[in-house]
């Protein structure tokens, strides 16, 4: 067969036409006739829609239509429906799902600044937003439901008219008995933290294109999303036809990090528009509709305690978390559940519970962002950790170590449930030994001598630690075809849908491996309803682990098919072939083959009228083949970072970062590392600028890039990055998911780094973003401030 495919750093083949601009986006899409759409969006956070005049609206040259909630089909007069299960032993405070997703378009009340009311659609934008701006709604401002922990007080503003509360839901992890854990304890330390939330800010923001066939009555839809076949399934619903009747196509996405993962009310509108029209229409995010219409994470209050023995060692770990999902939830209880059941770690913790409560309030509702909930909960365990170890003056990491679960214990469950109802079990990993690497390649024992140096010359520097495990691979099933063209070259089709993670390449390696032929005679269509009728996406870590273990299952059951053929053609035995540049030979001998191409032929009995095949050879070469994991591969890592604080203008400069990083069997090394770095990039806005402000009236105030900060390549370091592979016993590939793990970590330990730099002034970081302003405040609190202070 040659050189393995999986395993080695090949450059990833998408890139080529991306960097020369020849990527092809929904923007680009030029379809005869088209029209473009723009929304009228509320202006306020919370208000009665009494009516909405659009006859100037309509009047205006260019203009096709103006539609609201009464004018679509009635079939989408009704909320959007919720992209996840809630699990049974969620108690949910509201009647029906339909009170807690939105319409299409408002029925006769807003929730959020920026929610759809209306839509236009013209000859080109620019008459679409003139026109938009034409449309009167009237509206009756009620009172705004901002401040998540007022929301839930006697007498609170409602969020929605028709709730009785703003608690949408209650859930509860636990195990054990916590309460004795505590009382037995030598040791109990407590923290009150705060993470906020923040904005995907994908390069390219949604959009989505719509054309009716209509001598067919197919409709086409191009979406910049992340999960295809779910967006055809809700508009499909949605438009009350068929799913058979919508196609969805997925192009060149400029990024996704979770919030493309649902099915939007733009999305159904512009459809709906397409079919009422009978002309293609097609509408583009701007930046501030990505600020104020496009879900967001994090905004999450935790009050934590851990006990620990005289050694140290964990008893329990309670307290409660509240959640802001804003104004709906889209995409069920996802954040905040993983988020809680993440918080466990990689820790040994006999005695747990946790109280979750879900709450609404008048901002853009919440799905997930690179992390889904996993960053709050390693950042709520982390800074216990830190916590615990300053105050009996141990080591960081000696206190981790001594509690971290052994390989030897695996398979290990942790006792809590998982968010679509199963019990977490770690299915493989070396924890301690993660932490060891990444202790070693940050020089982290020799830090204190530089720390000390550092301080006698007046500089700030500190170094922190955190250890994560994710759940990667979520199921339910992913699909693959793999066949063998007529030309001898091979056509792979997935279900995964990427946004910039390099599928197309990784599919190709293992699909390479399998039936020895080259990369470059390997072509991957993914993202497309119309290729392959079943399909999941590309969320939450999954393609490697499950469109990998597709492409690897349906490349050997055409490999099967090729030998058997070969055997008949070559009168060998399958033991003494292999396969090699698109040819079967005899080992040995390369010049006794017979190519692809030839067996192709020979797999429809010739390519003649007439004839017979083997009864035990299916015709042709190729296969589709569906895996369906039995639960999540855990991943793991561990984050050191060392920062120096200038605790004059309060400026954070990340001097070192390390990420040791175990996602099983590695397929392309190369892709793997540019995703730790990209994770750790986004993991810095988090930790450090991103900040998504709201007034007391629910209007956002960081609605621009001159307010919400973004990292820039001056302020993301070059991360140092060490595998571990422990391959996982839950795919046929042995891969973990590797999208997420450089985001996971990187709040809880650079906060540490930051707090770990100015022990000087005893201060104590609860929160993440951490923005300069914010740590002036923070150090002009301090007891020694006056002292040391510049």
């Amino acid at each position: 067969m040659g050189a393995k495919e999986i395993g080695a750093r090949v450059k990833r083949r998408e890139d080529a036409a991306l960097l020369v601009g020849r990527g092809s986006y929904v923007g680009d899409l030029r379809l005869a006739g088209m029209l473009d759409a723009a929304f009228v969006r509320s202006p306020h956070a919370h208000a009665l829609v009494r009516s909405i005049r659009a006859e100037a609206a309509r009047r205006l040259p260019g203009v096709h239509a103006v539609l609201t909630l009464a004018d679509l089909p009635a079939s989408m007069q009704v909320p959007i429906p919720m992209a996840s299960v809630i699990p049974a032993a969620v108690e949910k405070l509201y009647a029906s799902e339909a009170e807690v997703t939105q319409y299409c378009l408002a029925r006769d009340e807003v929730c959020y600044v920026g929610q759809t009311v209306a839509v236009v659609v013209a000859d080109d934008r620019y008459v679409a937003e003139d026109a938009a701006e034409l449309v009167e709604v009237e509206y009756d401002v009620l009172d705004s439901a901002s401040d998540p922990q007022g929301a839930l007080g006697n007498g609170a503003v409602l969020s929605h008219v028709r709730l009785p509360s703003n608690l949408a839901c209650r859930l509860r992890l636990a195990k054990g008995d916590v309460d004795a854990a505590f009382q037995r304890a030598a040791h109990v330390f407590r923290e009150s933290l705060h993470t906020h939330r923040g904005s995907a800010s994908p390069m390219e923001g949604r959009g989505v294109a719509a054309a009716l066939d209509t001598a067919t009555g197919t409709l086409t839809v191009w979406s910049s999303a992340q999960t295809p076949h779910n967006n055809q399934r809700v508009l499909a619903e949605l438009m009350g036809g068929s799913l058979e009747m919508v196609r969805v196509i997925v192009p060149d996405v400029g990024g996704g990090f979770g919030p493309k993962a649902i099915c939007y009310a733009e999305e159904a509108v512009v459809a709906a528009c397409a079919a009422v029209l009978a002309r293609p229409v097609r509408w583009l995010e701007d930046r501030r509709e990505h600020f104020i219409a496009t879900t967001q994470e994090r905004d999450q209050y935790w009050e934590v305690e851990i006990a620990l023995d005289r050694d140290a060692r964990i008893l329990g770990v309670r307290g409660r978390m509240l959640h802001d999902n804003g104004a709906y939830l889209p995409l069920g209880l996802i954040t905040p559940h993983t988020g809680a059941a993440t918080m466990h770690g990689p820790y040994e913790i006999a005695n747990f519970h946790l109280d979750v409560s879900v709450v609404l309030t008048n901002k853009v509702p919440v799905s997930v962002v690179r992390g889904a909930g996993r960053p709050e909960g390693v950042f709520a365990m982390e800074r216990l950790m830190d916590r615990a170890a300053r105050s009996l003056g141990m080591d960081p990491a000696d206190l981790r170590r001594r509690n971290l679960i052994r390989p030897e214990q695996m398979p290990y469950s942790i006792g809590l449930v998982y968010r679509h109802g199963e019990t977490v079990t770690y299915d493989s990993g070396d924890y301690p030994a993660s932490q060891a690497k990444a202790l070693e390649l940050a020089g982290y024992d020799a830090f204190a001598s530089r720390q000390a140096d550092a301080l006698r010359a007046g500089r700030y520097i500190g170094i922190g630690v955190a250890n994560f495990v994710e759940g990667t691979g979520l199921g339910p099933f992913e699909g693959a075809t793999v066949r063998v063209l007529p030309s001898g070259k091979v056509h792979v089709i997935a279900g995964c849908c990427p946004q910039g993670q390099g599928h197309k390449t990784a599919l190709a390696q293992v699909c390479a491996d399998q039936l020895g032929v080259r990369l470059d005679d390997i072509t991957v269509v993914t993202g497309d309803t119309g290729a392959i009728p079943m399909g999941v996406g590309t969320i939450a870590s999954r393609s490697g682990a499950n469109a990998g273990s597709a492409v690897l299952l349906a490349g050997a059951e055409v490999r099967k098919r090729i030998l058997r053929l070969a055997c008949k053609n070559l009168e060998a035995r399958e033991d003494d072939l292999e396969l090699s540049e698109g040819r079967v030979h005899l080992k040995g001998d390369p010049a006794a083959s017979v190519s692809f191409s030839e067996l192709y032929r020979a797999a429809l009995g010739g390519a003649r009228l007439g004839g017979w095949l083997s009864p035990e050879i299916p015709p042709g070469l190729e296969a589709t083949t569906y895996f369906t994991p039995r639960q999540s591969a855990f991943c793991n890592g561990t984050h050191v970072t060392e920062v120096e604080v200038d605790i004059g203008t309060g400026r954070i400069r990340i001097e070192r970062y390390v990420v040791v990083h175990d996602c099983g069997r590695v397929i392309n090394p190369l892709i793997v590392e540019g995703q730790v770095q990209g994770g750790v990039a986004h993991g810095v806005g988090n930790a450090l600028l991103e900040f998504m402000g709201y007034d007391d009236d629910a209007q956002p105030l960081t609605a621009t890039f001159l307010d919400y900060l973004l990292p820039n390549a001056a302020c993301v370091p070059r991360v140092e990055i060490g595998h571990l592979e422990s391959p996982s016993p839950i795919n046929p590939l042995g891969v973990k998911g590797a999208g997420e793990g450089g985001t996971i970590g990187a709040p809880a330990a650079i906060i540490a780094a930051i707090e770990n730099a100015l022990k000087p002034f005893d201060i104590a970081i609860s929160e993440f973003p951490l923005t300069p302003r914010r740590l002036i405040e923070l150090l002009s609190r301090s007891a020694k401030w006056g002292a040391l202070a510049p």
